[in-house]
């Protein structure tokens, strides 16, 4: 049985995770934040599938997220490296790290740290903010339709908006 496809989707979420959403995926493009560029040092540092493995880089080869380069005229070989979309991941890796560290290592267990590079300190947890740099709690968001939204997107957003006041109403 196939997995269902999200490409087709009015919904960010679901469509980047049409992209990226398979574990395989995200581990690989931490191993190219780590400096990986090699097909067979992604292979031993993750311990994956060589059928797997050029699956997964040839569908983020296909969607942007890495360029492959031939390593030298008339040699078949090819290395990895994140493209400016792959890099803009590291915000979605840099939040799984942390909240992988609250929720399932806790603190004094973390296996990885996140250090800037200038001032060498680890760095703080990443939140949600406003415009003006104010942090949101989740109790604070609220989703709207955008204007990229479909005529469904807008129906559903409707259909919920209606049955929260039906439901204060009672």
């Amino acid at each position: 049985m196939s997995r269902k496809r999200f490409d087709e989707m009015n919904c960010s979420i679901a469509r980047s995770l049409e992209q990226v959403g398979d574990w395989w995926t995200l581990l690989i493009v931490r191993e190219a934040f780590f400096g990986t560029t090699a097909f067979s040092e992604f292979q031993e540092a993750l311990g994956i599938a060589k059928n797997i493995l050029t699956q997964r880089l040839d569908h983020l080869v296909a969607n942007g997220i890495f360029e492959r380069r031939q390593v030298r005229p008339g040699v078949e070989r090819h290395e990895y490296f994140l493209t400016d979309k792959g890099r803009d991941l590291m915000p979605v890796l840099v939040a799984l790290v942390q909240w992988g560290d609250r929720w399932l290592f806790g603190e004094g267990n973390e296996p990885l740290r996140v250090i800037d590079a200038e001032q060498r300190v680890q760095i703080a947890p990443l939140k949600v903010c406003d415009a003006a740099g104010r942090e949101v709690a989740p109790s604070q968001l609220r989703f709207r339709p955008g204007p990229g939204a479909t005529e469904r997107t807008l129906r559903v957003f409707e259909e919920r908006r209606s049955k929260r006041r039906a439901a204060s109403i009672q």
